[in-house]
């Protein structure tokens, strides 16, 4: 099985939020759609794909090769499909957070308006989205207030963010806010659908009980992939000493942000056991108190994991 690409903008197949994009493409049609869109929902459910079906959607109704509403599906012979994966589209700007930053800054912001001030390429209808907005910080979410407040004509704002971090409601409040969510399973018929396969062949129950999201399954099956282990049977106590001896929270970015959650799963699955309840109730708020500080202070992590596998995975 080779690796899955799971890129938004070249996903030409849109899964699960039919209905919603039938919605949206209903209100745009008949010229009633907002110019402020939000998508809310956890990270990795499929906001961002759709807003590029949107985005196609708008782009390609008087090109070649327009969108298949029928199929909810991209034509990969698309003039504005292969402008805007390759990032030069005229009419379609990107804000996310840059390679090796944590935030969005106000210089991307300050460019973006620019761009807005500017003439549309044929006069044609411009799409700004922004992903991850949860990263902008107070300086670029107040640059980014005055110019949705008062957009140029014919700019549609497409705002992405993962709902479980927060972002100010004067934001919010500006937005037709639709809240995308898949149960568990949807989101495990949508993976099956993109694998050809069935993932409970693949990742073990003890494992995948953990997740809820098209994206986080994905990457998961991705890192077994680069990683050569086998997910099929191991439970959650071998994958945690294998993280940690192997230390790919220093190597695979998925881990990295996803390991502090595996270690707080690990404790709360031991809390539930009658033997030892009050020694791992203290040690599960001394490791949580811990990963706070990690996160707060960016301090080293490696030390953690030492201690956190020698006070309760060797136990």
């Amino acid at each position: 099985m080779n690796l899955l690409e799971l890129k938004s903008n070249n996903q030409k197949q849109l899964f699960s939020f039919e209905n919603i994009f039938l919605d949206i493409i209903n209100l745009y049609d008949k010229k009633k759609l907002p110019n402020k869109i939000l998508f809310s929902g956890p990270k990795g459910t499929g906001k961002a794909t759709l807003a590029y079906h949107l985005s196609n959607y708008v782009f390609s109704k008087k090109e070649e090769f327009p969108y298949d509403v029928n199929k909810f599906k991209i034509n990969d012979l698309n003039k504005s499909y292969k402008l805007i994966l390759n990032n030069s589209h005229p009419n379609f700007h990107l804000i996310d957070v840059l390679t090796d930053k944590k935030i969005i800054e106000i210089s991307q912001i300050r460019q973006m308006i620019n761009y807005a001030n500017k003439s549309a390429f044929n006069n044609g209808e411009r799409i700004v989205l922004i992903d991850n907005a949860e990263n902008l910080n107070l300086n670029s979410l107040n640059a980014l207030l005055k110019i949705v407040e008062e957009p140029n004509e014919n700019i549609i704002f497409i705002i992405i963010f993962d709902n479980n971090k927060k972002i100010l409601n004067t934001l919010k409040s500006r937005c037709l806010k639709f809240n995308l969510f898949l149960t568990f399973d949807q989101s495990i018929e949508t993976v099956n659908t993109i694998i050809e396969k069935n993932v409970y062949d693949l990742i073990s129950k003890d494992l995948i009980n953990h997740y809820n999201t098209t994206g986080d399954f994905i990457n998961l099956i991705n890192f077994s992939l680069l990683s050569k282990i086998d997910l099929s049977e191991i439970n959650l106590k071998n994958f945690l000493i294998n993280l940690i001896d192997e230390k790919h929270y220093k190597k695979d970015g998925f881990i990295k942000n996803n390991i502090y959650k595996y270690v707080e799963f690990y404790l709360l699955n031991l809390m539930k056991l009658k033997t030892s309840r009050n020694k791992i109730s203290y040690l599960y708020k001394n490791f949580i108190n811990k990963i706070y500080d990690l996160k707060k202070f960016n301090l080293d992590e490696e030390s953690f994991f030492i201690e956190f596998k020698a006070k309760v995975l060797d136990e």
